[in-house]
């Protein structure tokens, strides 16, 4: 239909120039200074009034324009549509407005046009809390935070007390929610707190919208941020996407600021005045207060968050991994001269050849995994022994295997010439390692420094450092830097074990 109605009398010039002239509608639309539709409206309303051109000459101007445009039949007592049903229906995937009000004029031929249709929704909206406002598809997002209130763990055996921090994730479309608590906001916690909501779901969203957390994100970037390896791992796991909210916007998080605080009001404010002795027994509590919340009605809809998540998010969401999800952790390293790396104060063997380059450390509570530009090269059973070493010898080449086998040898020599301190030191810290290729580079580093300090200083160091039982090369370089081998000692406690058998070569057998 045309914005401006023409008059009756440039109607009739439109049909005389149609039907007796034969003119396109674009010669028409020129002639009379109308657009192409408005003439092919007329021409259209003409013939749905079953008016012809030799009839149109018999009628008055006012005859014709009431035939063109019979007015309108009133519609009363409309049915007004469930707007709770197009609310919800609206968060399914592929729904749209126009199709639910085609829904109901099926039900209803003589209901609501789609413009009041629209208008009346938009009403019904603006009605709605600010939570239930926002467009969220089923299945689609979940939002998480940690909430800012601690609550408190006492230790009933030491009395100390400390915090733990309530993670919450829920769901965009049913507003269902997941709560947890955790020892500190790191990125283990980050991760294991989405792991245990998505089994909570019992299926994975599509995309999930953290917060900006070194936890989450190693860089900030409006645009790219830097998604933490670890974080990033977890999301790869489960399939899902993360687009972290902007940094200060809290509407793009607005979501699960509202479950924060219905959290805090639910779950943090009666637990406010209890004490728990473990966090076990604090979780216990928030998973009863947990479920007390999502099955409350709402005040301005129907159902609960139970209700709709069971009616929307549930069936949309995707499946979880057969695999049972491990956090892992992701370090950068580079390979020492004696082809180990160091993870965790723990050092861990790799193939010679990758000396000096950088590799990358992917660590589990069980497993060492170490990658060189993408590709495995090493794997090893984690071990949390401090300055111990897990090594593999075929990481080695054939030629420093034998060196390795001689190198015991060589170290005793040099020691036997510097004097029965400086053996008895080195027999000392290689007994006390339970990998000797750990003693052997203390003593090799122990035998440089007497290039630098001289080697009767060096046998004095050694002394000093027998005596006071600081048997390792950071006490014996600190002892020589500090001029206190230059002091007087009595050796008389140490001369006895100068004289211990036990060569240093004999570490041999252990494996390396």
């Amino acid at each position: 239909m045309p914005n401006r109605r023409l008059s009756n009398r440039t109607i009739m010039e439109v049909f005389r120039l149609h039907y007796s002239c034969e003119l396109s509608y674009k010669k028409i639309s020129n002639a009379v200074g109308c657009s192409r539709a408005a003439v092919s409206d007329y021409v259209a309303r003409a013939h749905k009034a079953g008016l012809t051109w030799p009839s149109l000459l018999e009628l008055d101007e006012g005859t014709i324009g009431s035939l063109l445009f019979p007015p309108r039949e009133r519609c009363l007592n409309r049915p007004l549509p469930d707007w709770n049903y197009i609310h919800n229906e609206l968060k399914k995937q592929g729904v749209t407005l126009l199709l639910l009000w085609s829904e109901y004029r099926q039900t209803y031929p003589s209901g609501y046009g789609l413009s009041q249709f629209c208008r009346l929704y938009s009403v019904f909206r603006r009605n709605l809390n600010l939570v239930m406002r926002q467009e969220h598809k089923a299945g689609e997002k979940a939002f998480s935070d940690f909430a800012g209130t601690p609550v408190s763990i006492t230790d009933p055996q030491t009395g100390n007390t400390s915090h733990s921090y309530l993670f919450v994730c829920a769901l965009g479309a049913s507003n269902f929610t997941f709560a947890q608590l955790f020892s500190d906001q790191s990125a283990r916690s980050w991760c294991e707190g989405h792991a245990a909501a998505f089994q909570y779901f019992g299926g994975c969203p599509k995309i999930v919208v953290p917060d900006n957390p070194k936890g989450v994100v190693a860089k900030v970037c409006r645009y790219e941020p830097d998604i933490n390896p670890s974080f990033a791992h977890m999301a790869a796991h489960y399939r899902v996407a993360v687009i972290p909210a902007r940094v200060r916007r809290p509407k793009d998080k607005a979501k699960v600021e509202t479950a924060v605080g219905i959290a805090t009001r639910w779950i943090l404010a009666p637990l406010r005045n209890r004490r728990f002795i473990s966090l076990e027994e604090a979780n216990t509590a928030v998973r009863t207060l947990l479920e007390k919340m999502n099955d409350h009605p709402f005040k301005k809809l129907d159902g609960s968050r139970s209700s709709l998540y069971k009616s929307l998010d549930k069936p949309a969401l995707s499946p979880l991994p057969v695999s049972k999800y491990e956090y892992t952790q992701f370090k950068k390293a580079t390979v020492k001269s004696d082809y180990h790396v160091d993870f965790d104060k723990h050092f861990y063997s790799v193939p010679h050849q990758l000396r000096g380059e950088i590799v990358e450390i992917q660590a589990t509570l069980r497993t060492i995994e170490i990658f060189s530009r993408g590709v495995l090269v090493a794997q090893h059973r984690r071990s949390f022994a401090k300055n111990n070493a897990s090594s593999v010898v075929g990481h080695r080449p054939k030629s420093h295997q034998l060196y390795d086998e001689q190198l015991p040898e060589k170290i005793m020599e040099s020691a036997i010439k510097l004097g029965p301190a400086t053996v008895a030191l080195f027999r000392t810290i290689v007994q006390r390692q339970k990998y000797p290729e750990l003693g052997y580079r203390s003593c090799l580093g122990i035998l440089r420094l007497a290039k630098k300090f001289g080697e009767t200083r060096l046998e004095a160091a050694c002394q000093r450092a027998l005596a006071n039982e600081a048997v390792s090369y950071t006490n014996v370089k600190s002892i020589l830097a500090c001029k206190l081998d230059q002091e007087g000692l009595d050796t008389q406690n140490t001369r006895a074990s100068y004289s211990q058998e036990g060569p240093l070569a004999s570490h041999c057998s252990h494996s390396h």
